[in-house]
């Protein structure tokens, strides 16, 4: 199954970093969020990433061509053989499709534009900014389950986000703000099926927030999967201050795969 990450933003609530490198890569530790959230996603069996570039999406590519080698043992025989050796390989077993899909393209024009790398299959969706201990295996048997267009994953961290009014598994509308009620938000971490959300979204200007997910809240095809464990956007400096502590000391949530020796 495939992995869509939308990683084309300005991040300009993160501007001391974001005006340097798109927000995906900015680091939590030594490695970009984005690559913390494929280790997560293939820590799950998931290997086939297609990630949509936009604001500095060259870096997002250049980090990619050069991860191979970096993570590699290699020689350089400058001879006459002038050949390089790579002895040991112990890079992720990912397929990565970058899609350069706009500078100001938003989120639903995103993955409108990567349409014709994912298909006919059902595909997982998420932001490349945020990292969680959603059970992702439970998400997607879930959503099988319910036979819904889209299934979200539903967390609750109160104060700044968006509410969804929900009648038992299934989202029904949207709140503009949170108000401190242990309401329920959009925390990313999804799954489509193409034949129902690619009809909604309606060319670059089209938010997948918006019209497409009202639209299928009021048709009752949109499901949440309920994840009350960890979960953390980065959006300013004091979140990835966060994260970093964590990653730091070894108590990152997200950190499930056993490090390569």
């Amino acid at each position: 199954m495939k992995v869509v990450i939308l990683a084309g933003g300005l991040g300009t609530r993160i501007s001391e970093e974001s005006h340097l490198k798109p927000k995906p890569m900015i680091t939590i530790g030594d490695q970009p969020i984005l690559w913390h959230i494929m280790k997560y996603y293939s820590s799950f069996g998931f290997y086939d990433f297609i990630i949509c570039c936009g604001y500095k999406g060259h870096m997002i590519k250049e980090y990619f061509a050069d991860y191979y080698l970096y993570r590699s043992d290699v020689t350089f025989d400058f001879s006459a053989e002038n050949r390089m050796t790579v002895h040991a390989n112990i890079a992720e077993p990912w397929r990565v499709t970058l899609v350069d899909t706009g500078l100001n393209t938003q989120t639903g024009g995103r993955i409108k534009r990567v349409q014709k790398y994912i298909g006919k299959e059902p595909f997982m969706l998420t932001y490349g900014d945020g990292v969680s201990d959603v059970d992702l295996n439970a998400l997607m048997t879930q959503h099988k389950k319910s036979s819904k267009a889209v299934t979200l994953t539903g967390i609750q961290p109160g104060g700044r986000f968006g509410v969804l009014d929900l009648e038992g598994e299934t989202v029904t509308g949207f709140r503009e703000k949170a108000r401190e009620d242990g309401g329920w938000i959009n925390g990313g971490f999804m799954v489509m099926e193409p034949e129902g959300i690619f009809p909604l979204l309606d060319g670059d200007s089209c938010v997948l927030e918006r019209t497409p997910l009202e639209t299928l809240a009021k048709d009752g095809t949109l499901g949440i999967y309920k994840h009350t464990g960890f979960w953390q956007c980065m959006d300013t400096q004091r979140d990835r201050g966060r994260l970093e502590q964590l990653w730091d000391t070894g108590t990152a949530p997200w950190k499930i795969w056993e490090d390569s020796v």
